[in-house]
């Protein structure tokens, strides 16, 4: 059985299976960059800077977690939408806020 068959689209994307540091790095990175967007787009309320730094410093540390399972399983791909429907939906919302102003 080949191991680059059954790598997730991301983990391929970074070469995971043929320069594994370098791969594990950009893909720890890139699912911190999107849980971090999700958080922010879907969770995120106003807090005093230590708090917000004790739940960043959480949300970077479950992230490593995440690169390992992310290597055959989709959490990247995953993040990616969930961001995405947090986008459309935060669009919208404005929409509707600018929408119920003017009227």
């Amino acid at each position: 059985m080949n191991v680059s068959e059954r790598l997730s689209f991301f983990a391929s994307l970074f070469r995971v299976d043929e320069q594994p540091e370098t791969g594990m790095w950009l893909l720890y990175l890139t699912i911190v960059a999107l849980c971090i967007v999700v958080y922010k787009l879907g969770f995120a309320k106003k807090l005093p800077i230590l708090k917000s730094a004790i739940i960043y410093l959480f949300l970077i540390m479950g992230c490593t977690i995440l690169t390992f399972l992310a290597v055959f399983l989709p959490v990247a791909e995953g993040l990616v939408v969930a961001a995405l429907i947090l986008i459309i939906y935060k669009i919208r919302l404005r929409n509707e806020k600018k929408q119920e102003n003017a009227s």
